[in-house]
């Protein structure tokens, strides 16, 4: 009986070779999620399944980063976290493989860098806005003096150590305002940039400045002229 012929082996085509190493990106990013959802578990509070405040301070604790750290801030901004102090595990999943942390170390290096993310102009303004809109409770347009002058305090006094002791020293001390809306915040940062605080003349109130800063301008003329 004769022997069969073998049939040869069908070549080895590209998409052959691409659908076998596609399997490996995905194992590698399931493997990624699995570390980054145990870091979620160790600090997740069970019953809400979310990161709590209880949460994020023990996560401070372990970054090495004081809750009041700008640092957080920006991350939560880089989580694009809905609600102050907690993440959501969907929030926690996106932010984290954005920053590629799937592990303490890496999210502590992330942490550390993460006032670089805000250096460009454009990035700065975006999280500026967030930070205002973080602060806000379900159904308000407005924050309180006190939160105000606590968010310039983490936000801008870095960069504008002068204009933010004087501005959250009038804000501290005026009657017309309790709270204010994301226009005065927004024009608070134009405010620092646009006006020198040495020369006032600069400041023109017909440029659809709020009335808060038209009120402070005076407030620091009247400051002036008592020294």
């Amino acid at each position: 009986m004769p022997r069969p012929k073998r049939k040869a082996a069908p070549p080895i085509t590209s998409s052959d070779v691409d659908s076998s190493l596609r399997t490996e990106p995905k194992k590698s990013t399931t493997k990624q999620f699995d570390r980054i959802d145990n870091l979620f578990e160790s600090y997740a509070n069970k019953s809400l399944g979310l990161i709590d405040p209880d949460g994020i301070e023990a996560l401070c604790k372990d970054v090495h980063v004081d809750h009041t750290d700008v640092r957080m801030l920006i991350l939560a901004w880089k989580l694009k976290a809905e609600k102050q102090g907690y993440f959501s595990k969907d929030e926690w999943r996106k932010g984290l493989k954005c920053l590629g942390a799937d592990t303490l170390p890496k999210l502590r290096k992330a942490i550390n860098g993460l006032k670089k993310e805000v250096t460009v102009p454009e990035c700065f303004e975006d999280f500026y806005s967030y930070a205002f809109q973080y602060c806000l409770t379900e159904k308000q347009r407005s924050i309180d003096i006190e939160t105000i002058c606590e968010l310039l305090n983490v936000v801008l006094r870095s960069e504008f150590p002068t204009q933010v002791n004087l501005l959250t020293e009038y804000l501290k001390i005026q009657n017309d305002y309790r709270a204010l809306n994301i226009d005065h915040w927004r024009n608070f940062y134009r405010f620092f940039k646009e006006v020198s605080l040495i020369d006032l003349r600069s400041y023109d109130s017909s440029q659809a400045w709020p009335v808060i800063l038209d009120n402070f301008v005076d407030w620091l003329k009247e400051k002036e002229e008592k020294i």
